[in-house]
């Protein structure tokens, strides 16, 4: 993996599980992707040879932050939608959060610890460990155990004393 993301120049970057609201921009990148590998495929004798540049015609993450026209109009929104969306976008506040500070796990409904809809949604009491980029936090136990895998900083809250 490594030596292909050398050979291709792609920052390769760990991403956190679940997060529902990049499902639909990942699922268009997805369809694009395999929309262009399709027409090369149908098209093309020698296609894996022509690969490297049919996937620089996909989406670039740039585009996924910066909403561009291209986007706007892969996603086919409305001029109507694309305000509400922008407006929507400047409401939302960013969250920080710094070492040490105390934070409770929301429980998502596929998870393990999910007990029912009567149960609490929130667990812990959580130190956090490492704050990596993107949102993404280490989070530790009170004890100083640290959990194995990251998790995204939507799923936590802030926890007071």
């Amino acid at each position: 993996m490594k030596e292909i993301c050398e050979q291709f120049k792609i920052t390769h970057r760990n991403s956190t599980a679940y997060l529902p609201q990049m499902n639909g921009v990942v699922e268009a990148a997805n369809k694009n992707i395999k929309r262009i590998l399709r027409k090369m495929i149908d098209n093309y004798k020698c296609w894996h040879e022509n690969l490297p540049y049919a996937l620089l015609e996909t989406v670039i993450p740039a585009e996924v932050e910066i909403q561009s026209l291209r986007i706007i109009q892969e996603a086919e929104l409305s001029d109507a939608e694309w305000r509400i969306t922008r407006a929507f976008n400047k409401k939302v506040r960013v969250r920080t959060f710094e070492v040490g500070q105390l934070v409770l796990k929301h429980i998502f409904p596929h998870q393990e610890e999910y007990k029912g809809k009567f149960a609490p949604n929130w667990q812990g009491q959580y130190v956090v460990h490492k704050v990596l980029s993107r949102g993404a936090l280490v989070l530790a136990e009170m004890d100083g155990q640290l959990w194995r895998k990251a998790i995204n900083s939507d799923a936590v809250k802030r926890y007071y004393i």
